[in-house]
């Protein structure tokens, strides 16, 4: 709509202030005339500021009031009161309309500047198209975006910005959607691609809104140039596939080294298993080689000793009793011959336990075992033994359980002898013997308590090895083998032995011997 300007517009002012204070002259008295300078007030509507208007609404007020005084001088009847304070009231509206129509127009010349600082400086594109698909705007971020002057788009059908071989899909789409329009922001799942002056093809966002003037439905696009955002995406994606092929590269190298690093670690493995049972083979070697030599030195030690001893004895003896010629001196005689005896006899034993622990050795130790009764064969057995013990020594005999028993007779008799050859031996004159047993139907436990000397706590964890004597008896005749020959014994019949001893107060050895169900 065409706009008076400022200057055309005071122009019109003053020409009908003029005539209104014309036809006042002439035409005094008549209230009508004052109806120019209303005329007055509505054109200051088109000049800038509201002093203009209220300038013309007082200059109306004023020139009405020097009227009526000018007719009252002239003593002509002047206007009724009450047509005055219309009039006046008539002004203060008129004035206070255009000041607010002048307000509300500069509201919407300022919302129109912003809407067009918006729509000239806005880094979208935006289009606007008629109901007919025709552009009627183009701001310039969209000319720039396309290549095109505003002047060249409006008025061309929208399809000019779409890729030839997309145009008439376009259309069906365009129509489809004046139909039925609705708002579809940026970004709706569709690759869109717009397309330049100069007929290169470039990929866009499009947002779509529309508005409706009368009947007619108009659409505005906002164009988002998206090329480089395209070109990241791009180049994100070749990224990402390399650095999947890379991380696939490395996951299989990765699983080849863990491979190999297992293959290593299982030979590394299997050489440290065969250096351990290497070290451990040379550990064993190195113990039976310790054993042995302290076996050695023990045996040398025992046999220099025990051997050396009787033989001297038995030599001596020997001599002596080539002096005693003469019959009074056979009660000398007698005496020499019992010590021969004895030691002739004591290298017999020595020989015995020699023998029992080479036969262990070689294993030509069997077991044979027979029914027989055990309280009775303990009891025979000890009666046997009565003439081996000390001065005063005796033998107590405790048996609780079953009699009957089926085990090796002859290896039981050989661990009862061994036990209570030491329980004798390693004990003072007159000092009791014990011998306790307590029978099962699986199990014979059998006790020899002596009151003896006892073996203190070092030597106890050696007493089983062969030729090994407590330091407390090294002056008492033994070759060290009659506990290891017990436990060799005890081990073929799948019995125990333990030993509880304290020094000076004597020693408790129990064993236990299974009782076997049938003949083996």
């Amino acid at each position: 709509m065409p706009r008076l300007s400022n200057r055309q517009a005071y122009g019109f002012a003053v020409f009908i202030f003029l005539i209104t204070l014309a036809l006042c002259y002439f035409f005094p008295g008549h209230f009508i005339t004052f109806s120019g300078f209303l005329v007055v007030i509505l054109l200051t509507l088109f000049i800038k500021g509201s002093f203009s208007t209220i300038l013309a609404g007082s200059g109306a007020a004023a020139l009405i009031i020097l009227s009526d005084l000018s007719i009252r001088n002239s003593q002509a009847p002047g206007w009724h009161p009450g047509e005055l304070i219309f009039f006046f009231l008539l002004i203060v509206f008129t004035v206070l309309f255009v000041i607010y129509l002048k307000g509300l127009y500069s509201h919407m010349e300022k919302d129109k500047s912003h809407m067009s600082s918006l729509f000239e400086n806005a880094t979208e594109g935006i289009i606007l198209t008629s109901g007919k698909g025709d552009i009627i705007l183009v701001n310039p971020a969209a000319e720039k975006m396309f290549g095109y002057e505003a002047s060249e788009l409006i008025g061309q059908p929208i399809e000019i910005l779409i890729p030839h071989h997309l145009k008439h899909k376009h259309v069906r789409l365009r129509d489809g959607f004046y139909k039925s329009p609705q708002n579809r922001t940026m970004g709706a799942g569709r690759d869109l691609n717009g397309t330049r002056r100069d007929g290169t093809e470039f990929p866009v966002e499009v947002s779509l809104s529309f508005y409706k003037e009368g009947n007619e439905a108009f659409v505005i696009a906002f164009i988002v140039d998206i090329t480089h955002r395209k070109q990241i995406e791009s180049n994100m994606l070749r990224q990402k596939i390399e650095l999947e092929r890379v991380t696939e590269d490395i996951r299989r190298l990765n699983t080849q080294l863990e491979a190999k690093v297992e293959d290593r670690t299982l030979i590394l493995k299997e050489a440290l298993q065969k250096l351990e049972h290497s070290q451990r083979e040379l550990s064993e070697a190195l113990d039976k080689e310790r054993e042995l030599n302290e076996i050695k030195s023990r045996f040398v030690s025992m046999a220099s000793h025990e051997f050396r001893t009787p033989l001297s004895t038995v030599l001596s003896s020997a001599s002596l009793l080539a002096r005693y010629k003469n019959s009074e001196d056979q009660v000398h005689r007698d005496k020499h011959i019992e010590k021969i005896k004895n030691s002739v006899k004591h290298l017999n034993d020595i020989l015995n336990d020699f023998l029992s622990v080479g036969k262990l050795d070689e294993g030509k130790v069997d077991v044979q075992p027979v029914s027989f009764d055990l309280k009775e064969f303990i009891s025979e057995s000890i009666e046997e033994m009565k003439g081996l013990l000390k001065k005063g020594q005796h033998i107590e005999l405790s048996y609780r359980g079953v009699p009957e028993v089926f085990t090796d007779k002859k290896l039981v008799k050989n661990i009862l002898i061994n036990l209570i050859t030491n329980a004798s031996k390693f004990s003072e004159e007159g000092k009791p013997i014990t011998v306790a047993c307590d029978v099962t139907d699986e199990e014979a436990h059998i006790a020899i308590i002596d009151r003896g000397i006892g073996i203190s706590k070092e030597d106890q964890e050696h007493l089983f090895s062969s030729f090994y004597r407590g330091a407390n008896a090294v002056n008492i005749q033994g070759t060290g083998l009659g506990l290891h020959i017990v436990k060799r014994y005890l081990d073929l019949l799948g019995g125990e032995v333990t030993l509880q001893s304290s020094l000076n107060e004597g020693t408790s050895v129990h064993v236990t011997i299974p009782i076997y169900k049938s003949d083996i």
